[in-house]
């Protein structure tokens, strides 16, 4: 991975993966400006994957940590880092942990470096699989939980889990729901973020 950045204005395809959930699997194809930095990344992955942004964050990579600065974490200061900083070719990755109680791990990987396109409103979600997890269900763990009591009526946590989720019936709640336009038309309000 390059440690400073000499290419000419490029866009980053990029694929962030929520590790750990499988069925259905979520995951996001994004472009971004190659000179975007880390804190706005956080939130471009905040709403292309759905989350909140109400926990703290962190970039990991294999020599270094980046959030918001934080002396007692020894986190990095995430606005001092573009991503092209970091992802420097096809292949590379980093870490992105966002809540850390349910420690929902992604993984950020380059899959291409394109050409600019003046004309193109960056950023923009190209694809995706997947629902995002509801906030505070517990992690990985928690969510597979979370979807077999939503499966079985019989389950003594089903009424519960309705009321917390605010859900009428089980068949509301869609793992496989993910819905472009409408993280598009959030990111648009971005697209300042190149």
């Amino acid at each position: 991975m390059s440690t400073t950045s000499s290419r000419e204005p490029a866009i980053l395809q990029v694929r962030v993966k929520l590790l750990g959930v499988s069925k259905p699997s979520v995951w996001r194809r994004l472009l971004v400006g190659h000179e975007m930095r880390l804190d706005q990344l956080h939130e471009v992955v905040q709403v292309a994957m759905g989350w909140c942004n109400h926990h703290m964050h962190v970039f990991c990579t294999d020599a270094c940590e980046y959030g918001v600065p934080d002396s007692e974490l020894g986190f990095l200061d995430e606005r001092q880092m573009m991503l092209c900083q970091l992802l420097s070719g096809p292949g590379d990755r980093i870490q992105y942990t966002y809540d850390f109680g349910d420690v929902w791990q992604h993984e950020v990987a380059l899959e291409k470096v394109l050409d600019e396109d003046p004309g193109q409103a960056l950023p923009i979600c190209t694809a995706g699989k997947g629902a995002c997890p509801p906030e505070d269900c517990g992690g990985v763990w928690g969510y597979a939980r979370l979807q077999e009591v939503l499966a079985d009526p019989s389950d003594g946590e089903h009424a519960h889990m309705l009321g917390w989720l605010e859900l009428e019936s089980a068949s509301d709640f869609d793992a496989a729901a993910f819905e472009i336009d409408a993280v598009n038309e959030t990111l648009g309000h971005l697209s300042a973020v190149r």
